[in-house]
Parts: C-alpha cells; sequence; structure tokens
C-alpha cells in the first residue's frame, strides 16, 4: 500500500506507527479470492466465469459473452458458445446474465464484511476487465464500497521468492512447486481454490502485503493491447500464435 504523501513529512516515529496501524488493518480484514475466465488475452475481451473462495465458503457462476471465444482460448479453457448457450469441455453449464453474476459476486462480498480481494496477476488483466464490466453496469461505485481493496499474488510471490530461483512465477508454476500438486489450470474455480492455498504457504508478512495493496481507484484504463509479460502469465500455451495475429 502506498504511504500517502504526508507521511513522507512526518517523523520516523509516526511514520512507523501509521504503517503499524496500515498493517493491523490489514490483518483483521477477511480475504477473498478471485478469478476470471474470458474470451481472450485482450482488454476488451468479455468474462466467461468467475469465481470466488473464502475459506470453505466459494461461489462459481457463469455468463454468455456477446463476443466470440478467441479459438485458442477457447481450446486453453474448453469453452465454447453455441446458438446462445454456454458449453464447458461439451457439456452445457447453467448460465446467468452479466448483472446477476455481479450482483451474486458482490452479495457474497458483503458476507465477508468489507473483503480484500486476491488474485494473481489481476492489476493487469482482471481488474481492468472487471471494472469494464461495472462501469457498463454501473456497479463501479457499490462495488468499490463493499472492498477494502485488491492484493496481487504475482508481485508478491515474485517479491517472496525472488531468490528461488524459479523460472516461471505463472500460478500453476507455484503451486507446483511450492504445494507440490498439479490442478486443472484455467478454470476459475480450481484457479481460486489453489490460489488461496498458495497465499496460506507463502505466509506474506503484513509489511508485504501493505506493499502490494492496491485499490481499484488506481486501475488506469488499458490504451494497449496485452503485453506478451501480461499474456504469458495468462495463457502460456497460446502466447507465440495469439499475439503474432
Amino acid at each position: 500500500m502506498q504511504i500517502p504523501n504526508i507521511m513522507l513529512h512526518q517523523s520516523p516515529e509516526l511514520k512507523l506507527s501509521l504503517e503499524k496501524s496500515m498493517e493491523a488493518e490489514h490483518a483483521k480484514r477477511s480475504l477473498a479470492f478471485f478469478d476470471l475466465e474470458t474470451t481472450g488475452l485482450g482488454h476488451a475481451c468479455e468474462i466467461v466465469q468467475l469465481a470466488a473462495v473464502s475459506g470453505c465458503n466459494s461461489i462459481n457462476l457463469y455468463t454468455v459473452p456477446r463476443c466470440r471465444m478467441q479459438s485458442r482460448a477457447a481450446k486453453v479453457t474448453g469453452f465454447r458458445v453455441r446458438r446462445h448457450r454456454l458449453f464447458l469441455n461439451r457439456q452445457p453449464v447453467l448460465t446467468n446474465s452479466l448483472k446477476d453474476v455481479f450482483l451474486s459476486f458482490m452479495a457474497f462480498l458483503r458476507m465477508l464484511g468489507r473483503p480484500i480481494l486476491i488474485g494473481h496477476n489481476i492489476r493487469r488483466f482482471d481488474c481492468p476487465v472487471l471494472l469494464r464490466a461495472l462501469d457498463e453496469l454501473d456497479l463501479r461505485v457499490e462495488f468499490q464500497s463493499i472492498i477494502t481493496g485488491c492484493l496481487d499474488t504475482l508481485p508478491l510471490a515474485r517479491d517472496i521468492c525472488k531468490d528461488n530461483g524459479y523460472k516461471s512465477f505463472r500460478q500453476e508454476n507455484l503451486v507446483r512447486e511450492l504445494l507440490g500438486v498439479d490442478y486443472d489450470a484455467h478454470n476459475a474455480l480450481e484457479d481460486v481454490r489453489s490460489l488461496q492455498a498458495l497465499y496460506w504457504a507463502l505466509q506474506p508478512t503484513s509489511q508485504l502485503i501493505s506493499r502490494h495493496f492496491f485499490t481499484l481507484e488506481t486501475i488506469v484504463k488499458p490504451k494497449h493491447p496485452v503485453s506478451n509479460v501480461v499474456a504469458e502469465d495468462l495463457y502460456p500455451e497460446i502466447v507465440p500464435s495469439v499475439l503474432s495475429t
């Protein structure tokens, strides 16, 4: 969490006290891990699946996108749209309107009492997609009022594991390295369940949480396509061909 500018002019003792207060505030908050599956890599893509978990509580919702699934993203995730119906691995899934998906998600977050929203690579991908949908539904202000802020586990993990020699900080690689398991990546529900376990394995300190904490107000609307780095963290299997097109 960035320290307000006013703190830069305070005494070291007062600055440390304020930092500890922010850390204590974060420690008291409940945590909600979330993930999106989308129609592709670009920031103009649409949501197909939204899942979240907090402890033993979870939510898993699907919606039919208005744009086509990118073929290679469909191959990785298993999602297809046929005659306005959504299929996952060739099986039809129950869907809701995008608004109903967000209203259910917000009800889940309210139950947790202004949680910290946590995800992997969310600052550069999931949050901009999330905010675009919230703006379209006129729900941004209400949504921001029911969460404390956000935490991206990608830079957090890089910070914690920087001396471990890992070649990749993709979530599935971290889960394999730290938890010794493989899971169904690119399924939002399995992603958030694994991320919750990964988070506790990382054991981030309050100081590190504060360092990587951010609010949705700080998210700048993307002006360019998704970068190679962001894309590789999302769908490493399809990056070369998708980015070339």
